[in-house]
């Protein structure tokens, strides 16, 4: 098994995911991406909260002072991250409609602004709407925060060893996570 992946994602979305608050994350790739435009690049991944491009008003007012509480503690000097949930992809949607988009408005933290930016960069790709089934670690990750790791891209591989016996809830059970990607899905239908 080669190194482990993580996905970066800002802390005020890592903290919606681990309370079960939403299932999913848009994404249509980071300014630096490799590639240019998303790519999947695994199923299972750990979530790397970010700190630096958080912006409050892309949050509905509910969630604003999330923000806050993530930044309680961090500093742009650390050298070590926190890691704190895994994630597994259940589904991967493409979305390129705006009305469409607007429909998934109720399940998620961010605003309507938010959206409609993610949906209109780089119009011509679609955005991936991407299901996660999340698992909070029971002993959060310290690990060394790597040069690699630095810088717009979404996919990072991990250069810790991480014990393999690590364990892990979900955060949400099994029959709450399916009415609520069915329900997602039936938005988007």
């Amino acid at each position: 098994m080669g190194k482990p992946k993580a996905l970066k994602e800002w802390a005020s979305a890592v903290e919606a995911l681990e309370t079960g608050k939403q299932i999913f994350i848009m994404r249509k790739g980071g300014i630096a991406e490799e590639t240019r435009d998303f790519q999947v690049e695994s199923n299972d991944f750990f979530l790397y909260p970010t700190y630096e491009h958080q912006r409050k008003e892309l949050l509905k007012e509910a969630y604003r002072g999330v923000i806050d509480e993530t930044l309680v503690g961090w500093s742009a000097e650390d050298t070590h991250i926190r890691l704190t949930a895994f994630a597994r992809m259940i589904e991967d949607i493409e979305v390129s409609d705006q009305e469409q988009l607007n429909k998934l408005l109720p399940f998620h933290i961010w605003t309507e602004n938010f959206t409609d930016e993610r949906l209109k960069w780089k119009r011509k790709n679609p955005l991936h709407i991407m299901l996660l089934r999340v698992y909070q670690l029971e002993q959060p990750l310290l690990i060394p925060i790597e040069q690699a790791y630095i810088g717009c891209k979404s996919w990072i591989e991990l250069q810790a060893d991480f014990p393999s016996d690590a364990s892990m809830v979900p955060v949400i059970g099994d029959e709450e996570f399916a009415r609520q990607a069915a329900e997602i899905k039936q938005a988007l239908a």
